[in-house]
C-alpha cells in the first residue's frame, strides 16, 4: 500500500528526495510519516505530518534542513533531505497512521502509532 522510492548514493552535502506512493485506494487524508533505520540501531522517526496537512514535526537530528510534503493529485509523500551527511546513512521508511485519529494538526512520531508501513529505501551517504 506504500511504495518507498528515491534513495541511493550520495555525497555528503548533496540533497535527496525521498518519495512514498500510496495505493489508490489508501487514503490521503492519513497522518504519514518517515522514519530511519541504520545498521545496528533501531528504528527512529525522522518526520511527521499530520492528517489534515496543518501539522509538521521534525527529529532534531534532521531540523531546518528537511520538509515533509504531500501531493494529494499523486496521492504521494515526499521528504526533501538536504546538507546530507554520513550519519543520514539508513533505510527510510513511509509509514501510515489508518486508526482513530487525533486533531488535524497531531503529528504521530512513535513506530507503533503506525500501523502500515512501506517497504525502504536505502540512503547511503559518503564522504
Amino acid at each position: 500500500q506504500l511504495q518507498a522510492s528515491g534513495g541511493g548514493l550520495v555525497q555528503a552535502g548533496d540533497s535527496l528526495k525521498l518519495s512514498c506512493a500510496a495505493s489508490p485506494h489508501t487514503s490521503k487524508s492519513y497522518p504519514v510519516g518517515w522514519f530511519r533505520q541504520a545498521p545496528g540501531k533501531e528504528r527512529e522517526f525522522v518526520a511527521g505530518l499530520s492528517w489534515s496537512g496543518r501539522g509538521t514535526h521534525y527529529a532534531d537530528s534532521v531540523m531546518g534542513r528537511s520538509a515533509i510534503s504531500r501531493d494529494n493529485a499523486e496521492n504521494t509523500v515526499y521528504l526533501h533531505l538536504n546538507s546530507l551527511t554520513p550519519e543520514d546513512t539508513a533505510v527510510y521508511y513511509c509509514a501510515a497512521v489508518t486508526g482513530p485519529l487525533l486533531s488535524g494538526s497531531y503529528v504521530y512520531t512513535t513506530t507503533t502509532d503506525y500501523d502500515i508501513w512501506g517497504q525502504g529505501t536505502l540512503v547511503t551517504v559518503s564522504n
